[in-house]
């Protein structure tokens, strides 16, 4: 019920108010079960004794409404009455399904469209913790689960229970001793299977959410570097991870629909059993079986409805419980902190005109872990080139992290132009950002989706498009292809090579007007000469602009103002970039 509480809590307003609406037609459904039920009686008297019939008192408006002379006239009128109300029933019903269908799905889009929003907008650290598996696993499979395996059941359970509730009063107008009867013994017969089931149910849930989470890492393992794969021959390796996380997790999912469908079998024998014995017992009245059709016609119809409503609702309560594992991964899912500014119109940039300045920063990746800096300090002048250099694992890629307010600092402080960074302008200083990482990241559309990443199509400049790719050094080569700034890169830019994928993010980067460019071994796949080119444009670019560039070939470094060596977590030099290429010609950092 907690848990429950809190998807509630999650749900949006109009999709509650919705739920007024199913829980409402539930209601009129399970009255409308009611008349089928309780129709069938006058009719089977009207086949079986219509005199009896039309001599009751309670048939007398009706007989006088349709102007009846004839005990065999009720039967045209109370037949169609039957069907009517059988028709009618089964109508309300299927609406019933439709609607609780769409419902189901449609809060179950609301649930992953909000996890994704959620996870978008987490911190940077949030995300190198966490594994994207666990994430995807979460927006797509989990949210699945909790359609078919929370919300539905959830309703289902509702309208089983009102609907056992109306039927049951119904059954108990007709016979009391045999609806009671029934009542306690399908009670008993539910509650036994739940007894022992609940243990294998709870396993089976915490399984099926492991596994769901390892079956999707072996997947994007495999596929995800399936190059690597192809060439060391590992196909049987990773179809081996996959088959030992699928295979639990089918074999989990089967016992649980076993579970869940199994005790109807006996309830239906044991439900026909009574009408038998009951049809039996009605033979020996004085007025014999004649006068007892009615009646056993009103029970079967009943149990016909009864039983099916007593299953849907163990099948209920079993999903849930299977389900609980992986309903409580997506509730944390749900429940990732917001920030403020969420929603809002983009940030203004922030006023940057004098310095960015590192101030006695501390950090480090987590408690147990060592310092990557510990009370360093840099002040860097707006409109510098900037180079950084060290040995591999120094923390060059994380000191450039921190200065793009990906990361906070443990202790000490960003300041841009004497303001410190947090969580309530870091937008507003990213705005100024542009960022070309080592490894490149496109999607599976058009170079000029690429180079405008995340802006809508309607919002594209193309002329901009056209200048930062010719900056970059790749504007002759697109121009040349057939389908030119409409050509499709694959997935992760693979009909591409690794130097025109970092071209194209340099131009994305050049789109963005930033006025901090940042370069994280940007021009590793370039060839010296494209490279020289390249940093000749990014040279000659308004001197506003200030760019850092992580390098390990120093002539990159060649245009520089200077040079900030990495020496350990507590020391930073400053150097000037010719005096480095002249005592280190050709060095690798």
């Amino acid at each position: 019920m907690s848990n429950l509480k809190k998807l509630w809590l999650q749900i949006d307003s109009s999709r509650k108010k919705q739920s007024i609406s199913v829980l409402l037609l539930i209601v009129i459904a399970s009255l409308f079960e009611v008349i089928s039920v309780a129709a069938i009686i006058p009719f089977l008297a009207a086949l079986t004794s219509p005199e009896n019939l039309y001599n009751n008192n309670l048939m007398s408006p009706l007989i006088e409404f349709m102007g009846l002379s004839n005990p065999n006239q009720l039967i045209f009128p109370l037949t169609v009455i039957f069907i009517s109300a059988v028709i009618l029933a089964g109508i309300i019903r299927l609406t019933l399904l439709f609607v609780m269908t769409r419902f189901s799905f449609a809060t179950g889009a609301d649930i992953s469209i909000n996890i994704y929003k959620r996870t978008l907008y987490q911190n940077y650290s949030v995300h190198v913790d966490r594994n994207s598996s666990e994430v995807i696993d979460g927006i797509i499979t989990k949210t699945n689960v909790v359609i078919g395996g929370v919300v539905t059941p959830v309703l289902t359970l509702i309208s089983s229970f009102i609907m056992l509730l109306a039927i049951t009063c119904a059954l108990f107008m007709i016979d009391y001793k045999v609806a009671l009867i029934s009542l306690i013994g399908f009670s008993v017969i539910y509650s036994g299977v739940i007894f022992f089931t609940r243990e294998m149910l709870r396993d089976n849930s915490k399984r099926i959410a492991t596994e769901s989470t390892a079956m999707i890492k072996s997947l994007q393992e495999g596929l995800g570097g399936i190059r690597d794969v192809l060439i060391s021959g590992s196909q049987k390796f990773y179809s081996d991870l996959y088959i030992k996380s699928n295979l639990p997790h089918r074999i989990a999912s089967g016992n649980n629909e076993f579970i869940g469908g199994s005790p109807r079998f006996i309830v239906e024998a044991i439900g026909m059993s009574l009408i038998a014995i009951l049809a039996y017992s009605l033979t020996n009245r004085e007025d014999g079986i004649i006068s007892a059709i009615p009646i056993l016609g009103a029970l079967a119809l009943g149990a016909q409805r009864l039983l099916p409503a007593i299953q849907q609702g163990y099948a209920s309560y079993t999903m849930l419980q299977a389900t609980k594992s992986s309903f409580e991964d997506v509730l944390e899912l749900l429940e990732q902190p917001l920030p403020n500014f969420v929603d809002q119109p983009p940030e203004e940039p922030m006023l940057f005109n004098k310095d960015i300045e590192l101030k006695k920063l501390s950090f480090n990746y987590s408690n147990n872990l060592p310092w990557i800096f510990k009370s360093i300090n840099l002040k860097i002048k707006k409109g510098a080139r900037v180079g950084f250099i060290g040995r591999t694992g120094c923390g060059k890629t994380t000191l450039l992290d921190i200065i793009m307010g990906l990361f906070d600092p443990v202790e000490g402080e960003v300041l841009i132009d004497g303001n410190s960074i947090n969580n309530l302008n870091v937008r507003s200083w990213q705005s100024n950002i542009a960022h070309v990482p080592q490894n490149v990241y496109l999607s599976d559309s058009s170079i000029t989706d690429n180079i405008a990443f995340g802006i809508a199509k309607n919002k594209i400049n193309i002329d901009k498009i056209k200048l930062a790719a010719k900056k970059a050094q790749i504007s002759d080569m697109i121009e040349n292809w057939k389908d030119g700034y409409h050509t499709f890169v694959g997935e992760h830019g693979d009909k591409l090579s690794g130097g025109q994928r970092q071209r194209i993010g340099i131009a994305r980067a050049l789109y963005r007007d930033a006025s901090v460019l940042i370069f994280d071994e940007a021009t590793s796949a370039l060839d010296s000469g494209t490279e020289k080119a390249v940093m000749d444009s990014i040279d000659s670019l308004d001197d506003d602009l200030t760019i850092f560039i992580i390098a390990h070939r120093l002539s990159t470094l060649r245009k520089c103002d200077y040079v900030v060596e990495v020496i350990n977590e507590s020391k930073l030099v400053i150097k000037n970039p010719m005096e480095i290429i002249k005592n280190e010609e050709n060095e690798i950092f």
